[in-house]
């Protein structure tokens, strides 16, 4: 993955945080983050299913669509739960470290 595109998900991380602590009017994510983290929960739920239905439909334009909608509401579940994409990234490098 080239390094703006990881640039962009800690951007859209960092925007997702703030949306949420200064609920700005007519912001989806604020809306979203005000509803509570089992609405949220559900949601990050229903995207994660529509993803896996496009890839059994090998519809590969929303394939892209719904996951780029899984990660964004991962993302909030994630800030919702004051855990930061780096800390799942550790998780991750520590998964799969060299044998």
């Amino acid at each position: 993955m080239a390094a703006d595109n990881i640039e962009f998900l800690n951007t859209l991380e960092a925007t997702i945080r703030q949306r949420i602590a200064l609920s700005p009017d007519g912001s989806y994510t604020a809306k979203l983050a005000n509803s509570g983290i089992r609405r949220v929960a559900q949601k990050t739920g229903e995207e994660a299913i529509e993803v896996a239905l496009a890839a059994v439909a090998q519809d590969r334009q929303e394939l892209r669509n719904e996951s780029a909608d899984l990660l964004y509401h991962l993302l909030v579940l994630l800030a919702l739960s004051d855990i930061s994409l780096p800390e799942v990234v550790e998780v991750l490098r520590s998964r799969h470290a060299p044998a």
